[in-house]
């Protein structure tokens, strides 16, 4: 009996000693994510919805896969709220190779709790720029002239030397420039120094991506104590930075990603809508077929399809408006460019009114995107064929509706009224008479034979008035001889 116990307790130690390697090698659970191109609305949803997940899953680490030229600045903020705030550590690595994080995308991979990128990626050119499209840097304030110098400011020249062998900083050297632009500066910078000293990352350097527009390889940033890790692909990533220690809501922690499961994270079918409508190319176009919808419904009326469909179309096209950078005199120009392609069809001028449309509609899509925000841009060759397209098609539809204004009516009283119909039956009074393939009650005061043509001259309810056609004089011509 007592050897049985043994030999029971010796199994028990076994297998609790096999079971420890797997217990210590238990799986880390890592969400990914995956950003691509400019930073707007639908990229800001996007994370944080998925870093929601990654909170009910209760996952271990969030991977966010980033490649952007840039954004909005809103967005950006939302993003960089989302990182701080989470209670999962978000490890932020630019890819693929070739790929950037520049502008906002800067700002994004500094706030992440761990900073990667691949090999050939870059970072930097994080200067704002403002929604006219132009830099927000202002530019130095250039320096004033020697003045002449008295015996009293003799004393105060080796000071001034030295004080201009210092290399010069932002406080040092003043800008120029409008209050506005400076206040977008400094907030932008302040910004970005707090995000790097926020992980011990180099904040002189951040500072001068946004006053300078520098950039740096991804092994420039690694040197520079820019980022934390360059790795060929996520798998190398994972490696390097195990037993990498965070600060993740203001408490310090372990990352442990000797094993990883990794699950990707899809954006739903609100997010693909975002992205989708937030393209300048599709609010264009949404604009574009919403405007003719509700022309083509107010030329036709009760045509209902294209009235709904123009009204759901402009719908869209503004909320889409409301979240992107435009510029109202673009808005102007394109309203300016229909009216103009609409009074081509309606007043003929050899082109004159078109052309003029054409051209205000290019300028005014241009211009209503062209905001030097990257990533929301528009093509121009786009633009270009675009309004050709709906020119050719405005002044076909227009023309083509003064046609059949011009022809008169062909259906309802106006149509009745004039027309030409075939008796069917003898009759004085009262009778019936063929007309537009019906069968018409009819009324005459002068006799009407079978089968003569007569001619509407009044309707009364359903009963037209009717006298007979009359037929032309026929003149004798005597004979020559």
């Amino acid at each position: 009996m007592t050897k049985y116990r043994r030999v029971r307790a010796a199994i028990g130690w076994l297998a609790l000693l096999i079971s420890m390697p797997f217990q210590a090698q238990a799986e880390s659970k890592v969400v990914v994510l995956e950003i691509e191109g400019g930073i707007g609305v639908a990229q800001s949803a996007y994370l944080s919805a998925g870093l929601e997940h990654a909170r009910d899953v209760d996952a271990d680490l969030v991977l966010l896969k980033l490649d952007t030229p840039g954004g909005l600045v809103v967005s950006t903020e939302d993003m960089i709220q989302e990182i701080l705030g989470s209670p999962v550590p978000v490890a932020t690595y630019v890819w693929p190779a070739g790929g950037h994080a520049a502008s906002a995308g800067t700002y994004i991979l500094l706030a992440s709790h761990v900073a990667a990128m691949a090999p050939t990626t870059r970072i930097g050119a994080a200067t704002p720029v403002s929604l006219a499209g132009g830099d927000a840097t202002p530019a130095p304030v250039p320096d004033k002239p020697p003045a002449e110098t008295t015996g009293e400011d003799n004393a105060d020249e080796d000071a001034e030397a030295e004080a201009e062998s210092k290399p010069a900083t932002g406080e040092d050297k003043p800008l120029a420039g409008t209050a506005l632009e400076r206040k977008v500066l400094n907030d932008a910078v302040a910004q970005i120094r707090g995000l790097a000293e926020r992980y011990g990352r180099n904040a002189d350097w951040a500072e001068r991506a946004v006053t300078e527009a520098i950039t740096a390889t991804a092994t420039e940033a690694l040197e520079l104590n820019v980022i934390d890790y360059v790795a060929n692909d996520p798998e190398h990533l994972f490696e390097q930075m195990n037993g990498h220690e965070v600060l993740v809501q203001n408490a310090k922690r372990t990352i442990d990603t000797e094993t990883v499961t990794m699950e990707t994270f899809e954006p739903d079918w609100r997010n693909k809508f975002l992205a989708v409508i937030s393209n300048p190319e599709i609010v264009l176009l949404l604009a574009m077929v919403g405007i003719y919808g509700l022309m083509y419904e107010g030329w036709n009326p009760g045509a209902i399809v294209p009235g709904v469909v123009g009204v759901i179309c402009l719908l869209i096209a503004a909320y889409a408006l409301q979240i992107l950078p435009v510029n109202y005199a673009g808005i102007a120009l394109l309203l300016l460019g229909l009216a103009l392609m609409v009074a081509e069809g309606f007043a003929p001028s050899f082109g004159a009114l078109g052309i003029g449309g054409i051209a205000a509609f290019v300028f005014g899509a241009i211009m209503l995107f062209d905001s030097g925000v990257p990533g929301f841009g528009i093509s121009i060759t786009f633009v270009v064929g675009l309004a050709l397209v709906f020119a050719l098609l405005i002044i076909w539809f227009v023309t083509y509706m003064l046609k059949l204004h011009r022809r008169g009516a062909v259906s309802g009283r106006e149509s009745i009224i004039g027309g030409i119909g075939t008796a069917m039956d003898n009759f004085r009074g009262d009778g019936k008479i063929w007309l537009e393939s019906e069968s018409w009650a009819a009324r005459s005061s002068v006799p009407i034979a079978k089968d003569q043509k007569v001619v509407v001259t009044a309707m009364d309810g359903l009963v037209l008035e009717v006298e007979p056609v009359a037929e032309p004089e026929r003149h004798e011509v005597e004979p020559q001889t």
